[in-house]
């Protein structure tokens, strides 16, 4: 009784601060659906609700579970049984507390930290719950870090982020072809064809049907030391005639805010300017520093981008040649070279048909391929394997123009 009391007074100062909703917007909640995403270093639980509610998360240890409580619910409208054995999910079980609330208890396979929160309706999606279990510790092993440098250069690595995933399926063409499915599946033509060129190795931000947050793929990009982000997404229009593909990069705006975000973290951006501290710099040095880093990162990205852009149309898959500039979150890291490619506009009947087609999904990784590679043959990063061979190149140019002039020099001279 008494913790009943303690949580409904938790509750209902909860909704005061969280914008004044009454106590009886929560009355008579019920979970609808209970859907799970599990990723390879973390795992999502989604609560379909048929209205807001609070809620409270608690982990309890021996055995390892993590205890949601619903305030004013019940689970008397489930569509289907609870999700079993994915990622971090041993099992989850709802029982009826008593007094109104709704407990939820998710079994867990592993030491997990929840981080919960609740999502407005959108789209055809009404009140969520939403619980995230991420790893105690780093999200990622040492062995999917990037090869240290060897006598024979480091691979040039790229990432590729496959746009939306899990809950978020993107846009949604006349068929029914979610813009998250297409985007992994090209996104995994491109690794395979970036894995088999010498010198360079691709990783992905997420390798199947799961939601990862916009910060966090360039967070996953960063963490394996990436030389270059590309995220691969699918474009949609109300007039479905418009077609083509465009490449992106992020806007002056979009730099500006970034930069001013880091600024503001200081202590954390110590990294993004060559293991510089930020922490002890005044306003203006602070500010140049990072100006620099992300003004040679913005350089790049376009540099990349156009070459990318060129490959497409190449190809025919361009309708209006030129780079494009927007403030998309996953453009905005200060220190990787970054492009967003809008493959094709899925709202459209005849793109979407080819979206489907494998053959055209490996022409579409190819095309990206082809302007990367250019890319990094012209611009290798220093210590890098492609880097050596650029410079043996030019060494076999030097010592050939050198040895044909001696050779003009020696018949002008019999001469």
């Amino acid at each position: 009784m008494r913790g009943s009391i303690y949580r409904r007074l938790v509750y209902f100062f909860a909704a005061i601060v969280g914008g004044g909703a009454s106590w009886a917007a929560n009355a008579d909640i019920a979970v609808k659906d209970v859907r799970v995403w599990a990723g390879p270093d973390a795992t999502r639980v989604v609560f379909d609700l048929s209205g807001p509610a609070q809620h409270a998360v608690m982990t309890l240890s021996d055995p390892e579970r993590v205890v949601v409580d619903i305030s004013s619910a019940t689970a008397t409208e489930l569509s289907k049984s609870l999700p079993k054995e994915q990622g971090f999910i041993k099992q989850i079980r709802v029982g009826d507390q008593g007094n109104g609330d709704l407990r939820v208890v998710i079994d867990l396979a592993a030491r997990a930290t929840p981080k919960s929160f609740s999502v407005a309706p959108s789209g055809s999606y009404g009140h969520r719950l939403v619980v995230d279990l991420a790893p105690l510790g780093p999200s990622l092993p040492p062995s999917v870090v990037k090869s240290a440098a060897d006598a024979h250069g480091r691979d040039v690595i790229v990432a590729i982020d496959a746009g939306h995933g899990g809950q978020d399926p993107g846009s949604i063409g006349k068929r029914g072809t979610r813009e998250k499915a297409v985007t992994l599946a090209i996104a995994r033509e491109l690794k395979k064809r970036i894995d088999r060129e010498p010198g360079m190795r691709a990783v992905l931000t997420r390798d199947g049907d799961y939601f990862v947050q916009l910060r966090d793929r360039i967070m996953r990009a960063r963490k394996q030391q990436a030389d270059m982000f590309i995220s691969v997404h699918a474009d949609a229009y109300h007039d479905r005639s418009v077609a083509g593909s465009s490449v992106y990069v992020l806007s002056a705006r979009g730099a500006s805010d970034e930069s001013a975000r880091w600024l503001a973290d200081r202590e954390n951006a110590a990294d993004l300017v060559g293991g510089v501290s930020l922490e002890d710099k005044d306003d203006v040095l602070a500010s140049v520093l990072l100006d620099l880093s992300q003004g040679a990162s913005m350089s790049a990205s376009i540099d990349a981008a156009d070459k990318v852009m060129s490959s497409l149309y190449q190809m025919g898959n361009v309708t209006r040649r030129g780079v494009k500039h927007a403030g998309f979150v996953v453009l905005k890291s200060p220190d990787i070279p970054s492009i967003l490619v809008e493959t094709a506009f899925i709202s459209n009947p005849v793109e979407e048909a080819r979206l489907l087609n494998p053959t055209h999904q490996q022409r579409l990784a190819e095309a990206m391929f082809s302007g990367v590679r250019t890319y990094f043959y012209e611009s290798p990063p220093p210590g890098t394997h492609i880097a050596q061979l650029r410079a043996r190149s030019n060494d076999s140019a030097v010592i050939a123009s050198t040895t044909g002039s001696a050779a003009e020099a020696s018949t002008g001279t019999s001469q």
